[in-house]
């Protein structure tokens, strides 16, 4: 980090940038916005306008250290306006480097498929429903219809299976999809929804299937 921005771009306070990193990777896939930033470093005492602060999030991407992901949107305006969220490079730096505390197995394994997909795909979004349910990843496919990922650690407990499958059902019917993905840990299976085909794959699978390039 110190190499890659505070000396590459003589920043005059990376102590903010610092802080405002290690903020980043305990909130890894989780949603920020700059406002939420901007005052999250005033509350430590740095004086980081919001300008700054997009200009260390940006610095930051350019550096392959953390990535920021938009929601899917036709208007550029409200692509980036809305919260949007992070993720790290490596789940293996974010274990490594945050405190623990809002870390959990679900958003590391949401973290993967994200660096799984952004590895092949460079126009990774997350996608919100008009109802307000939230599906992790929608990646437009060159030509063809759009690929979309919800990532879930286990269906096993009934809440959250229905909250997963309708989030995806509700997304794949306003966008004309016919079929959508959860990435669980280790389940599989295949579900019949009202506007297609919902698969249930383990990780290791859909990293083993994820191409070498886009077609």
């Amino acid at each position: 980090m110190f190499r890659d921005l505070v000396e590459r771009h003589d920043i005059a306070h990376p102590k903010a940038v610092s802080d405002l990193a290690h903020w980043l990777v305990d909130n890894t896939a989780s949603l920020y916005s700059i406002n939420r930033l901007t005052g999250y470093l005033k509350s430590l005492g740095h004086h980081a306008p919001r300008t700054a602060v997009s200009d260390y999030l940006e610095w930051f991407e350019d550096a392959y250290f953390l990535f920021t992901v938009r929601m899917f949107d036709a208007s550029l305006a409200r692509r980036n306006t809305n919260p949007k969220k992070v993720y790290c490079i490596d789940h293996a730096l974010v274990t490594s480097v945050s405190s623990g505390v809002l870390i959990n197995s679900g958003h590391l394994l949401e973290n993967l498929v994200f660096t799984a997909l952004r590895r092949v795909h460079p126009e990774v979004y997350y996608y919100k429903t008009k109802t307000g349910k939230e599906v992790d990843f929608i990646v437009p496919l060159r030509g063809r219809s759009r690929l979309l990922v919800q990532v879930c650690e286990s269906l096993a407990e009934p809440q959250t299976r229905n909250r997963e499958i309708v989030a995806l059902n509700e997304a794949m019917a306003e966008l004309g999809t016919k079929t959508g993905t959860i990435v669980t840990r280790n389940e599989e299976e295949q579900i019949d929804a009202e506007g297609g085909t919902i698969k249930v794959v383990p990780a290791w699978r859909f990293l083993l299937d994820m191409p070498e390039s886009a077609e």
